[in-house]
């Protein structure tokens, strides 16, 4: 499993789509086509003798044969204001990942970007790395993800012509 640094791969993870939500986090998803993965990337940028300036493919790890799963976290300062509170959770959404790294596998080649949308109430988990917040987490993340593997491919697109034709 590869994780997610560059912005631009987070901006186009989320523009993919939520796949599924619980109170706390949504799951967002972008399908990799072959323009995302490219395999065969010609360096670009700085230093690359190219007469004009090829697409640079967001997804690509020159090393690897086989298409990987990408993964990130968004947690944001709005719902997490202590920085111990983000790493925490952070941490928690890897170590999750990484119990479904099997089945996430097994599903078409995508981005996954695991997005905080809500906070945890501070008066029932006062302290930031408690084991009653690391517990709740963990509990959400596991039913996020489940709820993502069992949707084994994405719903495809809706054909406008077959709607009109109804």
């Amino acid at each position: 499993m590869q994780r997610l640094k560059t912005r631009p791969q987070f901006q186009a993870t989320l523009s993919g789509g939520t796949v599924s939500r619980t109170p706390h986090f949504a799951l967002h998803r972008l399908v990799l086509g072959a323009a995302d993965v490219a395999k065969d990337a010609v360096p670009t940028g700085p230093g690359a003798v190219l007469s004009e300036q090829a697409p640079q493919a967001l997804f690509v790890v020159p090393w690897c044969p086989a298409p990987q799963v990408w993964l990130g976290p968004l947690v944001p300062k709005r719902w997490a204001k202590r920085s111990v509170t983000r790493h925490t959770i952070k941490r928690q959404i890897y170590a999750v990942a990484s119990e479904f790294d099997a089945q996430l596998q097994a599903l078409p080649p995508a981005a996954y970007v695991v997005r905080l949308r809500a906070g945890f109430d501070r008066k029932q988990f006062i302290s930031a790395t408690s084991e009653p917040l690391k517990q709740a987490v963990r509990a959400e993340l596991q039913q996020l993800l489940a709820h993502a593997t069992r949707r084994k491919t994405p719903r495809p697109a809706a054909d406008p012509a077959v709607q009109d034709a109804g």
